[in-house]
């Protein structure tokens, strides 16, 4: 019997798709760009919803006081658009280095990733960790070299920078003409066109574009510049590589844009790259029965995808959770009936969210690619796959074992049923890995300080609870699986000072030095000890 084809309406609309996250070190400029972007995709009608605070800068988005206070992006955000007959989901990333495990899961939803790289500072640490996370599934990148209208690095070090640091071939698609107060516009080298720069304005019109590089109007405009730009282009067009469509979808090449953010220059060029160049929804891989597992296409009618992030109190006058839900394949429809993986029961998906800018709307329609907002009363945590039946559970979300522990004290000891109440949501929602030790202690586990001070803060305006954060006797965090029951047993009454179970049950071994945990690891060499493990898995 010959195979049911996709259904030719779903493949249109999956085919429409184009699904990113944005990239960078922290002050580079990823907010300005967000913003810019969904103002030439409509929408949002003006730009200024980024703030001057004092020095600080902060979108709309960045809800919490925390990252008021400093101006940085510490939850994701998610904005969709229609932009020339495509729609566009826009994944904001947390800026903070603090912040790579949440990061790490926003970029698990993406299908390609927009890198921003200041121009003056080149490579930073934060964007080589986050390029890592994106080279672990092949991810393309765009890159946008931000902050030309100032005083920058040499373009051709930039290059070579990028290429040796982050292990990635450049193909410049523009070039910049001068920089900072000499900064002119970029040369187009794909359509052979001059793209002039003019700071400040909203939009640019048809009437700032030179037809090639040849043409005599840019000896008249740039006399101290154009002789520079047409040695550079020789140069780049007999040396460098040329842009290929398919070494920029394996991963191996990223196309190269310059512009200025602020001055919204140069982001209409990096959303028609979008458009042209990203790909749109992949196949992705999910276990199935035992050690099974089977490529989910997006055009496959039968619904399923995966929550990679829950958010708490977006709108803190309604408690509200929301279970960010990416569609892997088939169409939402709203009141549809779904089955919950881990938990075994069916579930009904009724007033689902999309995410407009500032704003979110009730989903009446999605594909793959789409991201929902699911409200959530504790029944869905990260890594939790829906389907229309099928038993299976997509790969890749993992917890990372955490590198900083506290111990919460509580200043109102009548207080611990709300501690322990806002831990475990905190818990489930990723914002905080939760351990309970034996005798009830809650432990709290962060790859960087700053999740201590987001949980305490939150702890106070959500929950109402004062809580200082000691520092814990622990060195690092390691998930255990045994082989069978009576190793389990023997370990456990062996180890119970040094055991804690995570937000979803598993046992984890809580060791206080590098020393202590090669020490039990050699003494009980058929346990496993896991530094990482899936999102919503259950361990054996």
């Amino acid at each position: 019997m010959a195979e049911t084809p996709y259904p030719p309406e779903l493949m249109r609309d999956v085919a429409k798709r184009r699904t990113f996250g944005i990239i960078s070190h922290p002050d580079a400029g990823k907010t300005t760009l967000t913003e810019k972007l969904l103002l030439f995709g409509g929408a949002i009608q003006l730009a200024g919803t980024v703030k001057a605070r004092k020095s600080a800068r902060h979108a709309t988005s960045d809800w919490m006081e925390v990252e008021k206070q400093r101006g940085i992006s510490v939850t994701s955000s998610v904005m969709q658009f229609d932009y020339q007959g495509h729609t566009i989901n826009l994944l904001d990333t947390p800026g903070h280095q603090d912040f790579s495990e949440d990061t790490y899961r926003v970029l698990t939803a993406v299908d390609a990733a927009v890198m921003v790289i200041d121009a003056a500072k080149g490579v930073e640490t934060q964007t080589i960790k986050l390029l890592e996370v994106c080279r672990l599934r092949n991810t393309p990148i765009i890159t946008f070299v931000n902050k030309m209208d100032r005083e920058v690095r040499e373009t051709f070090d930039l290059l070579q920078e990028i290429e040796e640091v982050l292990k990635i071939d450049c193909a410049p698609i523009t070039w910049p003409i001068g920089m900072g107060k000499t900064f002119r516009g970029v040369y187009h080298l794909l359509e052979d066109r001059v793209l002039r720069f003019t700071a400040g304005e909203e939009k640019r019109s048809e009437g700032e574009l030179i037809k090639g590089i040849a043409n005599a109007q840019l000896d008249e405009l740039f006399p101290l510049e154009v002789g520079k730009l047409r040695e550079d282009v020789d140069l780049i067009q007999g040396a460098s590589t040329p842009f290929s469509l398919g070494d920029f979808l394996a991963g191996k090449q990223t196309p190269v844009f310059f512009g200025s953010g602020i001055n919204n220059f140069g982001v209409q060029e990096i959303l028609q790259a979008l458009i042209d160049w990203a790909p749109p929804p992949q196949p992705r891989v999910a276990g199935t029965s035992g050690a099974d597992t089977r490529l989910v296409q997006p055009a496959e009618a039968p619904f399923t995808g995966f929550v990679f992030k829950i958010q708490a109190n977006m709108d803190p006058k309604h408690r509200d959770r929301i279970a960010f839900f990416r569609i892997c394949s088939g169409r939402y429809t709203s009141g549809m009936k779904v089955k919950h993986v881990r938990a075994g029961r069916d579930m009904k998906l009724a007033n689902a969210l999309t995410f407009m800018a500032n704003e979110r709307v009730l989903m009446e329609d999605g594909v793959a690619g789409d991201i929902i907002g699911i409200h959530n009363h504790g029944q869905l945590h990260i890594g939790d796959t829906l389907t229309e039946g099928e038993n299976l559970g997509f790969k890749g979300i993992p917890y990372f074992s955490p590198e900083l522990f506290s111990a919460a004290r509580l200043r109102d000891p009548l207080k611990s049923k709300q501690l322990q109440k806002g831990l475990q949501e905190l818990g489930e929602e990723g914002a905080i890995q939760v351990f309970e030790q034996e005798g009830g202690n809650m432990l709290l586990g962060a790859v960087g300080q700053l999740q201590f001070e987001v949980v305490a803060q939150r702890l106070k305006d959500e929950y109402k609870v004062d809580a200082i954060f000691e520092s814990a006797d622990i060195h690092t965090a390691r998930w255990l699986t045994f082989p069978d029951e009576l190793t389990r047993r023997n370990f456990e009454r062996e180890q119970a000072m040094r055991i804690g179970k995570d937000v979803d049950g598993n046992p984890v071994y809580l060791a206080s030095s590098r020393y202590n945990l090669e020490v039990t690891m050699e003494k009980w060499p058929k346990v496993g000890f896991h530094a990482t493990r899936e999102h919503g898995q259950v361990l054996a």
